[in-house]
């Protein structure tokens, strides 16, 4: 579903990608795990073509995106849905308004279908009936869940979740973990985490990818990550101070 092949990018004469490789099956739960910084976002960006790298190729269902205009890109990038790591609700909407936006503009949807697809969206995140609400009203992981609404309210072929348990507490943040997995079975996405937390990612993931100095330095099964024999990795995954990790 996405092959990234050679992908670098650098912002003025600081470099964050030096060259990602990676491949991410159909239908599995890529999780991209590293440092706070080390370009998690930037990969995220560029899957989406909010990005354009400096060299590298991206393809998505066979499709090479990074030279494509922004019509036939637009066209590509709605298959994704995306969960933003601070949520990203229009403060002045209502959740049924936030979850309708993208729905109003791209499609021609009648109102009355566009009105079943937002109540099915919130029921599928456990949020039934809560359309009249402002998002000031909801709790954090109430918001996260929102968010995840409207992402899925296209019906997207593939999701993108940016730190999706930063900012909440562990019990909702187990109820988001949950609903990834749930999403994955449900609706057959392919999903992308970008995430630090290590108890999500275990939970969650097909396959971790650890990024590193702007590169992945190893990709494997939960299992495979836990039992690695890389340094890097060990004191990462076991929030270490002290290791080859230094805090710059």
């Amino acid at each position: 579903m996405i092959k990234i092949v050679g992908l670098t990018k650098s912002f003025g004469t600081q470099p964050v990608l030096r060259g990602i490789d990676l491949e991410i099956e159909t239908g599995e739960t890529m999780v991209v795990i590293g440092q706070s910084g080390s370009g998690k976002s930037v990969l995220l960006k560029h899957l989406i073509g909010i990005l354009k790298p400096d060299k590298g190729e991206i393809y998505i269902d066979g499709l090479e995106i990074t030279s494509l205009g922004e019509e036939e890109l637009q066209r590509i990038t709605r298959k994704f849905g995306m969960l933003f790591q601070a949520s990203a609700l229009f403060d002045s909407l209502t959740v049924g308004e936030n979850v309708s936006f993208g729905l109003e503009r791209y499609t021609d949807h009648s109102p009355a279908e566009i009105k079943r697809i937002v109540a099915e969206s919130l029921n599928k995140v456990g949020l039934e009936g809560i359309e009249g609400l402002m998002p000031y009203e909801l709790s954090g992981g109430m918001r996260k869940r929102v968010g995840l609404a409207r992402a899925i309210a296209y019906g997207p072929e593939i999701i993108l979740y940016d730190e999706p348990s930063t900012g909440i507490d562990p019990i909702r943040a187990d109820s988001i973990n949950d609903l990834i997995n749930d999403l994955k079975r449900d609706l057959c996405v392919t999903s992308v985490v970008i995430t630090h937390d290590m108890v999500s990612s275990y939970k969650v993931a097909d396959r971790i990818a650890m990024l590193y100095e702007g590169r992945i330095i190893e990709i494997g099964t939960p299992a495979d990550i836990q039992a690695s024999s890389n340094p890097i990795i060990q004191q990462f995954i076991h929030g270490q101070a002290h290791g080859p990790i230094t805090d710059r």
